[in-house]
């Protein structure tokens, strides 16, 4: 007989729902199946933390004395260029914005030491934050200049907005030139002498629900060591793709935009990360509770590394040029052994998300759910699933 969120709510009340990680849920599975599963496990947690570009946050200043409009004008975060273009102390940091003084790749590879995502872990870690301004007076806002420091404890609001995190799946990126090569997927040695990837594989959260049955427009989840909320499909979001029986996609496809009150976080969750050669990202903690509400969703929460294949990707050439082919593909389970083959060649592989990190957001969030202190949300939206808009 199907569950529903109520229903396991009312068990997270009382302390006596069953909770598992994803990890778990697949050992439970291969012991005792997945109608077993279906019956006594409520929910299942997941993780992820790994770099997530297109991330970022948005600020409300409140106003200095006298009055000033940032809109318009310019503003910077320890020297880091914000967005002010809302309105008059609206702002908005990406993560992969850098200092107008950074010499980026003019000096190659550039070491991008610091920016946006830098800027954000000092603000959520409490570190007093330089903003310097200027901008056009008006009537009602007559202050062009603006010189001072922020903390997150005085601002009026300070939330965490991504619009992009959590990739369903993703490629491994290899290099068949024969140079070294500096990526968004980290240094490629030439002549395939590396391969890296970027999935936390079975404990990734929409690999774990690969068809967004249980993921949608106001799914609460962890969030950079508070809570948050699925916010609208993320950037690029693709869910028709090829996809194997199970129904996780063969290649990247699913995306999430995400959003939570920075004040609650952790810069512990949300760290600044320095990519040599292409410069500032934020690396993200991400964790989402799957209620198993029948068999279908036991199933797919019980998914293992095994099961879980990646693209090959040369990013020498096919990828930066947007051309078709990969070089086949690998499980995650090959690629956590440390090695792959490709091309009958035995290629190291290293992972620029953190399994570790992803095991303790799970089980943190399993914690959470267990104590009572989390209850699960309907979701109000779909995401655009496999042929359907």
């Amino acid at each position: 007989m199907a569950k529903t969120i109520s229903e396991i709510n009312e068990k997270i009340k009382k302390g006596k729902a069953v909770v598992l990680t994803a990890e778990e849920m697949t050992e439970f599975v291969r012991k005792k199946g997945v109608p077993q599963a279906a019956k006594e496990i409520d929910v299942v947690t997941t993780g992820t933390f790994g770099p997530m570009c297109s991330s970022g946050m948005y600020i409300n200043l409140g106003h200095s004395k006298p009055k000033i409009k940032l809109g318009g004008g310019s503003c910077y975060l320890n020297e880091v260029p914000a967005y002010c273009g809302f309105a008059a102390v609206d702002i908005y940091l990406g993560c992969s914005q850098v200092p107008d003084s950074d010499p980026r790749n003019t000096i190659h590879p550039g070491e991008f030491r610091y920016g946006g995502g830098h800027v954000i872990e000092d603000f959520v870690a409490g570190k007093d934050i330089k903003l310097s301004a200027k901008t056009y007076g008006t009537d009602c806002y007559p202050r062009k200049q603006l010189e001072t420091f922020i903390n997150i404890k005085d601002v009026n609001e300070a939330v965490l907005f991504n619009l992009r995190n959590a990739y369903q799946n993703y490629n491994v990126a290899v290099n068949l030139s024969e140079k070294v090569i500096y990526t968004y997927m980290g240094v490629l040695k030439p002549k395939i002498g590396n391969a890296n990837y970027c999935s936390a594989g079975q404990l990734s959260p929409l690999l774990n629900d690969p068809l967004y049955k249980i993921v949608g427009i106001g799914t609460k989840i962890f969030l950079g060591g508070g809570q948050g909320f699925v916010s609208f499909q993320g950037t690029q979001h693709n869910p028709n793709v090829e996809r194997g029986l199970n129904g996780v996609p063969k290649v990247p496809a699913g995306t999430l935009a995400v959003i939570g009150d920075l004040k609650q976080m952790s810069a512990k969750w949300l760290r600044g990360t320095s990519m040599l050669g292409y410069g500032p990202t934020l690396t993200v903690g991400i964790g989402i509770p799957i209620p198993v509400l029948d068999e279908e969703i036991a199933r797919y929460t019980s998914v293992g590394d095994e099961e879980i294949f990646a693209p090959i990707v040369d990013y020498s050439d096919v990828y930066p040029n947007a051309k078709d082919g990969t070089l086949g593909s690998v499980s995650y389970k090959e690629l956590k052994s440390g090695s792959i083959k490709i091309e009958g060649r035995k290629v190291p592989t290293a992972s620029l998300s953190s399994y570790y990190k992803a095991r303790e957001i799970a089980g943190i969030l399993k914690n959470w759910i267990e104590k009572g202190e989390f209850l699960l949300t309907e979701k109000v939206a779909d995401l655009p699933g496999p042929n359907r808009d």
